[in-house]
């Protein structure tokens, strides 16, 4: 796999200076503070997947004009504007092994950050001038904050089901990464048919990506994670992989994973007792498997495609999205 996500890297370099160029020229003309806040958070590490499935899509579909950099840093800038706010309602400590933002500055701070940056992504999208996009966007923007609120009404809920959490990841995150495979199209003028093939690819792409993340909660460490391990449980946040175990546990196991879960507090070796428990009830395997079939529906929706570089980089990051480490 990091030969596949070398191979990704080597292909796409051109693309990602200009996306890093694109996201801070978009700043420099504002406010120090918020600049200096803002590059906290969006210069630390990040893997521009939205932005460069934006340019990569644009691309595929005959796009050949001199703006696909601009526009595509729409979603990250949405995207970091989801972080500094997550981060703080989650009250967490790291964000891509970095202090949280609103760590080192304060709460007001960090919350009108991402305001201005989800206003930043909003102007940026009236200049492509088109009222679609626009709505793309905001609707987004809508679906974002009430996966949010979904989220967080459901807090340390040990009853979440799986239809619920499918419906908080697709607001959270699934959203974003296809309304980035949309645009790429539009701004493209492709047709429907090409449309709506990678608003599909986006979409299952970006189901199978949280699964992923969620799985790399229980199986990776903090140092490559860019986050404490066992964040999500501690902040009472329910994932397939802990809601599948405890609907396949005895009423032994779903106690002993209760009394973990319920605590947050839990010592290194509780946790690492949880993911144990969580292999032997199956919610690791489970989750890895249905993130594979998303995967696939994602490569398939590019069949409409010709063969081309750019479709074999969509087809490699759809692959990579869920063997990463990080």
């Amino acid at each position: 796999m990091n030969r596949l996500k070398h191979k990704i890297l080597d292909e796409v370099k051109e693309d990602l200076e200009g996306i890093e160029t694109a996201l801070r020229e978009n700043l420099s003309p504002h406010f120090d503070l918020v600049r200096e806040i803002a590059s906290h958070i969006l210069f630390s590490g990040g893997k521009r997947l939205r932005p460069l499935l934006t340019v990569l899509c644009a691309r595929l579909c005959g796009y050949a004009g001199n703006y696909d950099k601009t526009f595509s840093i729409i979603f990250e800038y949405l995207h970091a504007a989801t972080l500094l706010h997550d981060d703080l309602i989650d009250d967490a400590r790291l964000r891509r092994g970095k202090p949280a933002a609103h760590s080192v500055w304060d709460n007001s701070t960090a919350v009108l950050t991402g305001d201005f940056l989800l206003a930043r992504a909003l102007s940026i999208g009236t200049e492509t001038g088109s009222l679609k996009i626009i709505r793309i966007v905001s609707e987004i923007t809508e679906n974002m904050s009430q996966g949010e609120i979904r989220q967080l009404m459901r807090k340390g809920n040990l009853n979440l089901s799986e239809s619920e959490y499918m419906d908080i990841i697709r607001c959270k995150t699934a959203v974003l990464i296809q309304g980035a495979c949309r645009v790429g199209s539009l701004i493209a003028d492709a047709g429907e048919k090409e449309e709506s093939a990678l608003s599909d690819y986006g979409f299952n792409l970006g189901i199978a990506f949280q699964m992923a993340d969620d799985l790399l909660d229980y199986t990776s460490d903090s140092s490559v994670l860019g986050k404490e391990v066992g964040a999500d449980l501690k902040e009472g946040k329910l994932t397939l992989p802990v809601i599948c175990s405890l609907t396949t546990a005895n009423s032994k196991e779903r106690s002993d994973m209760e009394k973990i879960i319920k605590s947050k507090a839990f010592s290194v070796e509780e946790f690492e007792t949880l993911v144990k428990m969580l292999r032997t009830c199956g919610g690791l395997r489970y989750t890895e498997q249905l993130a594979e079939k998303y995967v696939e529906r994602a490569k398939d929706a590019l069949s409409v495609f010709d063969p081309s570089k750019t479709k074999e980089i969509l087809l490699n990051i759809a692959d990579y999205a869920l063997s990463r480490e990080a």
